[in-house]
């Protein structure tokens, strides 16, 4: 997605206006009379503040200019919701706003099937979250949310991440002009740690000093399953010289490990 083309859905961006705090609380209340006039201004003037956004989600394959329009719904609806009153500043509420609705457009054109219960308990979950969002002036917690629509946290943390966009593993989290910083690398297998490097590092020289045949017996046994009736048909021995083998090729190992 070519975040950095100058024309996005037909608005040049190098030419977009910037408006300051001061002339936004000036309009607030000729828009909250119905002067269209204002309300373009505002539009116009927080326009840069949708395109800061999307970009936040250029790696979704997703038409720029789609993501775009649907940043200004979000826009426009911060602004016909925006409480004055609140004392903090405009982009602070817009902010969430525009990402909540770049992500319902996301989740509904996600190829992942969720179930229409579990969807809409979802959407009621989103519409008490940007109710709070009004009333609040800030981001809830999962457990403001479930005590607004009256049930359980758990329900609704299940709910809300069923819904979630998937993430490749391969997708940037950083990059400071050097190398890219992915997914993968930030995800910890719980299965895996250092001393089970350190184990497996020591078995395998362990390994290195059996004989052929007695290497050949531990990896049949223990790394292919094998029973001992089976390794000695393999190798044209009897099952009690396979026995034999085996124990000593294990106190030998015993010794390096």
């Amino acid at each position: 997605m070519a975040i950095n083309k100058v024309e996005i859905c037909g608005v040049d961006t190098s030419k977009l206006p910037v408006l300051t705090n001061e002339r936004m609380r000036e309009l607030f209340p000729q828009i909250r009379t119905g002067d269209a006039g204002a309300r373009h201004e505002f539009i116009q003037g927080n326009l840069r503040l949708v395109l800061s956004v999307i970009q936040r989600f250029h790696n979704r394959g997703e038409s720029v200019d789609d993501l775009f329009q649907v940043g200004c719904i979000g826009l426009i609806k911060a602004i016909d919701n925006f409480n004055t009153e609140l004392g903090v500043r405009f982009s602070t509420y817009a902010v969430p706003m525009i990402i909540g609705e770049i992500r319902r457009y996301l989740r509904d054109n996600n190829p992942i099937r969720v179930s229409r219960s579990m969807r809409d308990l979802a959407y009621r979950a989103l519409r008490a979250r940007d109710a709070l969002v009004y009333r609040l002036g800030r981001e809830p917690g999962i457990r403001e949310i479930a005590q607004e629509m009256g049930t359980s946290e758990e329900e609704v943390s299940v709910a809300l991440e069923a819904i979630q966009d998937p993430v490749s593993l391969f997708d940037p989290v950083y990059q400071d002009g050097g190398d890219a910083i992915y997914v993968m690398d930030q995800v910890k297998d719980t299965r895996v740690d250092e001393n089970d490097w350190v184990r497996d590092l020591s078995i395998a020289q362990a390994l290195s000093k059996l004989g052929e045949r007695e290497r050949s017996i531990i990896k049949s046994r223990f790394f292919d399953g094998r029973t001992q009736m089976e390794v000695a048909g393999e190798i044209g021995i009897s099952q009690a010289q396979v026995s034999r083998l085996e124990k000593a090729a294990l106190t030998k190992m015993r010794r390096y490990i």
